[in-house]
């Protein structure tokens, strides 16, 4: 009879499917939700896994720890390899920071293995987020008897957004890199620094510099498709916008973030304006520093540098910059504005938009008020800049 009632609970068009249930002696438990293995870049990655916490905040569960990919592959999904959440952020400060918001556990927490309900989640047109959020309304409130629900399908980046921003930026802040990691961030800051001191500089700027060769192609095929011409910029513009911030104090060792293997133009420290120390991981001596890591280390690192940068200048379409100015506008408080220009504490820019009246990088700082993480996950020219 259990298993009748069971069946017709779960609709066929939803994907259910059924695993056999042991019985056991009945224990007060926890309730955990598991999703795939999160794939493709850095930041790609921490929007899913902060989707992934959300949609087990929904659920009432804790976020059974998920697989990270330390390397980058796009189409070649079996090539990934797979990385333990806890080898690249801190699980007990996890959840720490975070408790009583989201929580994750340990697969070793599960009471009992084969109480699992698995899900697939829906994919294409027909599956819309009202869809989306009607599966996740009835799995909460009529499926809640099992220990675990098991997501299966698409990388959670891909899954619908039901969330505000500051809720994701609540996500964010409960990641802290592990010591190993942070340590290897703290070496190329220190460089930075110490180049900086010996010259009497003021500070560092740092620039996700997007010019490498796969970047290049995909920014000029999507503006082809969305008839916008402000995602690609060449290295020539970048350095004249950064160069024309209104405000920016020189002599400042300006950090390039930038994939050197990937990029064509090898002189990407020529040319910029005197006052503008330009250095990359070659210059400072800490190539080795990233060499002997994977490439999700690596990200990692050079995401941290960034992050520390007094001043800080990347692209609007970037997941990678779009997220760091998410982080660095969370650090002030729920602030909608920007300022003007270097006249807050963690001053960002984007360098593929022109500020208004001026000839430099706009002025950049996301809005916390935000309904969904659409504008940050795929890039947008608005950025919440009262039209500076």
């Amino acid at each position: 009879m259990a298993l009748i009632i069971r069946t017709l609970l779960l609709p066929e068009s939803w994907g259910f499917a059924r695993r056999k249930q042991d019985v056991v002696e009945y224990r007060p438990r926890m309730k955990y939700l598991e999703v795939p293995q999160i794939v493709w870049g850095l930041n790609n990655q921490k929007i899913a896994f902060a989707r992934a916490c959300l949609n087990a905040r929904l659920l009432n569960r804790t976020l059974l720890m998920p697989s990270l990919s330390a390397t980058l592959f796009y189409k070649e999904i079996d090539q990934l390899q797979p990385i333990s959440f806890d080898k690249v952020f801190h699980f007990d400060k996890f959840n720490s920071l975070c408790k009583g918001f989201v929580q994750l556990g340990r697969y070793s927490d599960l009471q009992n293995h084969s109480d699992i309900l698995v899900v697939q989640k829906g994919s294409g047109r027909r599956w819309t987020v009202e869809r989306d959020l009607d599966q996740l309304k009835e799995l909460r409130n009529n499926h809640d008897k099992f220990e675990t629900i098991q997501i299966v399908g698409k990388n959670p980046f891909l899954w619908h957004d039901h969330f505000p921003v500051k809720d994701y930026a609540k996500v964010f802040e409960c990641l802290v890199l592990v010591e190993e990691i942070s340590k290897e961030a703290d070496k190329v800051v220190a460089k930075i620094r110490e180049l900086g001191s010996e010259s009497k500089m003021n500070g560092y700027v740092a620039v996700h510099m997007r010019i490498e060769k796969d970047w290049m192609i995909h920014c000029k095929k999507r503006e082809q498709r969305s008839n916008v011409s402000e995602i690609c910029s060449s290295k020539d513009e970048i350095m004249s916008r950064v160069a024309n911030i209104p405000g920016l104090k020189t002599p400042t060792v300006v950090y390039l973030a930038v994939a050197d293997a990937l990029v064509e133009d090898g002189l990407i420290l020529n040319g910029w304006k005197e006052g503008l120390v330009a250095v990359e991981k070659k210059k400072l001596g800490v190539v080795e520093i990233f060499k002997k890591h994977p490439y999700l280390i690596q990200a990692a690192i050079d995401y941290e540098v960034c992050s520390r940068a007094d001043v800080f200048v990347g692209n609007s379409y970037s997941t990678f910059s779009s997220l760091l100015v998410l982080e660095r506008s969370a650090r002030m408080g729920t602030v909608t504005g920007c300022g003007i220009g270097m006249d807050v504490r963690w001053p960002s820019f984007a360098y593929n938009l022109k500020a208004m009246g001026g000839s430099g990088a706009r002025p950049w700082m996301t809005s916390l008020s935000g309904s969904s993480l659409q504008a940050i996950s795929y890039g947008s020219n608005n950025i919440s800049c009262c039209g500076n």
